[in-house]
């Protein structure tokens, strides 16, 4: 068995998808040993978080100017495909499809090794510190679409 070592926050590929990969743990698993849908969620999340990181958008730092900008989930779609189980070594892909006005669309997959496990589309919203939705700067739009 080969081990490929990835760095912390995955690696943007040149296909523009950001490949993060994590191991399943029991905590991830249902009594069935299979991992709980709910913990899905988690591991989208990790993905979208370093795939942010990669880009070089530091979320703390947005979020602490005086011009603030959050990102927040507004809407998600996820097709179940199959069940990763304990020990699995999932990756998670990431990438943006659409990045317009507050709005950016990312689509992402969850795999063991070839197989796909489920498939993803969240529309993420950017807000500014009030809670309104904020439009994305024109440069930051464009650091999504450019990967």
């Amino acid at each position: 068995m080969t081990t490929e070592h990835f760095p912390l926050s995955g690696e943007l590929g040149d296909d523009g998808r950001h490949r993060l990969v994590q191991r399943v743990y029991y905590e991830d698993t249902d009594f069935s040993g299979r991992v709980y849908h709910a913990r899905y969620l988690h591991f989208l999340e990790r993905g979208r978080t370093d795939y942010l990181r990669c880009l070089g958008v530091e979320q703390g730092a947005l979020a602490g100017s005086d011009d603030a900008i959050v990102f927040v989930v507004g809407r998600m779609e996820i097709d179940f495909k199959g069940p990763a189980v304990m020990d699995d070594i999932v990756t998670i892909q990431t990438h943006t499809s659409e990045a317009a006005g507050a709005r950016l669309t990312i689509e992402q997959e969850i795999r063991v090794g070839e197989k796909l496990l489920i498939a993803a589309k969240v529309s993420v919203v950017a807000i500014s510190s009030s809670g309104r939705p904020r439009r994305l700067p024109a440069d930051l739009a464009a650091r999504f679409l450019a990967h």
